[in-house]
């Protein structure tokens, strides 16, 4: 529990009517009697334009720079600093943290690192406020922390860094992203490299060529390999020493990061079959390389997108047997190079899959099939599927866009997975009715 009484890291009036928490948010809209609520300054918005709102929902305090009942009142302008003091010294409790970043790949690899160490890990979002609430929830647990920590802007990692300061770092991925804000490949190696002077690193294969020397986990010519990888679509083998893994619906990205969970495992000191029966039980959340068996199989991989990303789904999606199909949709935050980046992840799409769809203002880059909005891409889909199939679906997610922009837009095809299944799965009407 978070005592507001207790002994602070920073300095603090604290309303006499403050309770006790379960866990800090600075979104208004989680508070509650268990949740208290931060205010942050926003973009648009500063969090203290919803403190009120916090205490109707019944939040036990508030931290705020405002004299309000159950606050626990800073200096002004002070609650994010707080926040982040606060967070550091919850950290500094945790004997095992792990911090991975990386182009593409991020969850997947948290999730089955968390699982291999029994761990506790960050949830979707991975801001710097997000962490901050993450750590001081779970700082002193007992339990290893993993922390996803994505960046989009130059001196974003060192932010991350200081605040975080991981015992373990690791690079997944190296490729085009957030190239509006990180403006180059050789930027991102360097910017995500940071997180490799943490006292123990590690990088994916794939990123393994950027970082000479670091190393390296996943198959084939790296320090940490499984073996014997073996991917069929009900689940993908290896064997990591003398342990087999078993992976229900899983592709070569989620078995490269179970690679990685079982070696953190094992430098940790835990018992390998626990690691591994872990492992076997993993789930990824929602659009994230999820399978979805039927008489169609769709991949659901429709929560974000990269180049890097994109090409390791086509890549998944033809290791599949039957006929493969790839919708893909607008990749967000290129840049300059935002077009020819779409027309190489079209091209690969081709040779990977057997009918390619694209969706969005860049539709005819990444697809033979291209369309400008969503429900004309669900028509089409709905009228060239037939049994046997496996689908692709892949796009950015366009989170500061509102519903209708993303169908126009051709991001956040999340939409188009819930159609497809519930058109797939639909009972046929009997003959004669």
């Amino acid at each position: 529990m978070l005592d507001p009484h207790a002994s602070l890291p920073f300095s603090a009036t604290v309303h006499p009517d403050a309770r006790r928490a379960k866990r800090l948010t600075w979104d208004s809209r989680e508070a509650g009697p268990d949740v208290a609520f931060v205010a942050l300054p926003g973009e648009k918005m500063h969090g203290n334009a919803f403190v009120q709102q916090a205490l109707d929902r019944g939040a036990p305090f508030v931290l705020t720079d405002q004299d309000v009942p159950r606050a626990v009142r800073v200096p002004e302008g002070g609650a994010q600093a707080a926040l982040f003091a606060w967070a550091r010294r919850e950290r500094a409790r945790n004997r095992l943290v792990v911090g991975i970043t990386g182009s593409a790949g991020k969850t997947t690899a948290k999730t089955y690192v968390a699982a291999a160490l029994d761990a506790h890990a960050m949830p979707v979002f991975n801001t710097m406020p997000a962490i901050a609430c993450f750590l001081i929830q779970f700082g002193a647990s007992p339990r290893p922390l993993v922390v996803e920590m994505g960046i989009d802007r130059l001196g974003e990692m060192a932010e991350l860094m200081d605040l975080v300061r991981p015992d373990v770092g690791v690079v997944t991925t190296i490729g085009p992203a957030h190239l509006d804000g990180l403006g180059s490949v050789e930027n991102i190696v360097r910017e995500k490299g940071l997180i490799l002077a943490a006292p123990r690193a590690l990088v994916g294969g794939q990123a393994a060529a950027h970082y000479p020397g670091v190393d390296s986990y996943g198959f084939g010519d790296v320090t940490f390999a499984g073996q014997d990888l073996e991917i069929t679509p009900q689940v993908a083998r290896f064997c990591f020493g003398s342990w087999r893994v078993i992976l229900p619906l899983a592709s070569r990205v989620q078995a490269e990061a179970a690679v990685l969970g079982l070696q953190l495992a094992r430098e940790a000191g835990l018992t390998m079959l626990d690691a591994a029966v872990r492992l076997s039980v993993a789930s990824v959340p929602g659009g994230r390389y999820r399978v979805l068996p039927g008489r169609f199989t769709i991949i659901d991989d429709a929560y974000n997108a990269s180049p890097v990303a994109v090409r390791a789904a086509l890549d998944a999606l033809q290791a599949q047997p039957g006929r493969h199909v790839s919708v893909l949709g607008h990749m967000l935050e290129l840049g300059e190079q935002e077009r020819a980046l779409h027309a190489e992840v079209g091209a690969y799409a081709r040779e990977r899959a057997d009918l390619t769809f694209g969706v969005g203002p860049l539709a005819a880059e990444l697809g033979d099939r291209a369309y400008a909005t969503v429900p004309e891409l669900l028509d089409a889909l709905k009228a060239e599927l037939r049994d046997g199939d496996v689908v692709l679906v892949k796009a950015s997610r366009g989170i500061s866009m509102t519903p209708a922009e993303r169908l126009q837009a051709g991001v956040g095809l999340d939409v188009v997975v819930n159609e497809l299944q519930a058109w797939r799965d639909a009972p046929t009407p009997a003959a004669g009715h």
